[in-house]
């Protein structure tokens, strides 16, 4: 099972050549895995936030396959390609333009890494390959 997003490239996101600059393709990824939460968990960020939880992305590996421009709308699809006792790791692909692979990491209320939260870890399975 996967995720899907759509985001629409606009003039924020491009450089003066009008390409995706790709620091901003970071943002994206964060914003999938943002909605993702939100949408497919039920547990969005804010909510996280609030109970004094984290998830913040330790490693982010990138392969930019071809440029994206102001205009294009780019299809995001989210899987769970690499699930442990405390971290996850996401695949994401958005057309034939990008691939990445962010890894996060379940922080408690001390900033420690913590097993996944028992609302969490089953939502995931779900969309583990």
């Amino acid at each position: 099972m996967s995720y899907h997003r759509s985001i629409a490239i606009e003039f924020c996101h491009c450089d003066p050549a009008g390409i995706v600059f790709y620091p901003r393709y970071a943002e994206m990824v964060n914003s999938v895995v943002e909605n993702f939460m939100a949408d497919e968990v039920g547990y969005p960020f804010s909510q996280m936030i609030a109970e004094g939880f984290g998830m913040p992305t330790a490693r982010l590996e990138v392969d930019f396959r071809k440029p994206s421009r102001l205009g294009d709308r780019l299809d995001w699809h989210l899987r769970i390609e690499h699930l442990g006792r405390t971290s996850a790791r996401f695949l994401l692909t958005a057309d034939d333009r990008i691939e990445a692979r962010p890894t996060v990491v379940w922080m408690d209320r001390d900033f420690r890494p913590a097993p996944w939260p028992t609302h969490i870890r089953p939502r995931f399975e779900a969309h583990h390959a």
